[in-house]
């Protein structure tokens, strides 16, 4: 698997939630903010790790968050790891509703429709790279494993940080 580290992938995550009635996005935006970096850019060239933010026009209380992350699957892990140990610190319930929709995707192709006009058909491919098919379906297996792990220890840390809160209650 060592070799497997090495190469790139690009992942989205694909993150919804609903504001509780009366919070605001600044509500949200100052509760889900990471002051703690996923130690991705720098590693090795190529590496990043951006959000973006949304709002759903038809609905502003939800609350849209793309994370791309073009990372090597162990630096997937280590992100995946602070990403779990900071939002086990630092919950957003008194903001967000308990439910939240969570979507994993792998990147297999980019494509620019920009142009006028026809356009040639072209194999899927990242940053003008061929994508190879079965090395992407060989990796897509990795990253369900790291992601459910993920998922696992934060829902642990949910559930344990629940208990406390209820205890603390009674």
């Amino acid at each position: 698997m060592k070799d497997e580290n090495n190469q790139f992938i690009t992942t989205v995550a694909i993150l919804t939630r609903r504001l509780k009635e009366g919070k605001s996005y600044d509500d949200f935006r100052k509760a889900w903010y990471h002051t703690t970096g996923f130690g991705v850019e720098g590693k090795e060239k190529g590496g990043s790790n951006k959000m973006v933010t949304l709002i759903n026009v038809f609905d502003p209380r939800e609350i849209v968050v793309l994370g791309f992350a073009t990372t090597t699957l162990e630096q997937l892990k280590d992100a995946l790891d602070i990403d779990v140990t900071y939002r086990g610190e630092n919950p957003m319930d008194k903001i967000i509703e308990p439910e939240i929709g969570r979507k994993f995707c792998a990147v297999i192709s980019e494509d620019d429709f920009s142009a006028v006009g026809e356009i040639p058909y072209k194999p899927p491919g990242v940053a003008g790279k061929e994508t190879n098919m079965e090395e992407f379906y060989k990796n897509l297996k990795a990253l369900e494993r790291l992601f459910e792990e993920a998922s696992k220890k934060r829902d642990e840390i949910n559930e344990a940080r629940k208990r406390e809160e209820r205890r603390g209650n009674t």
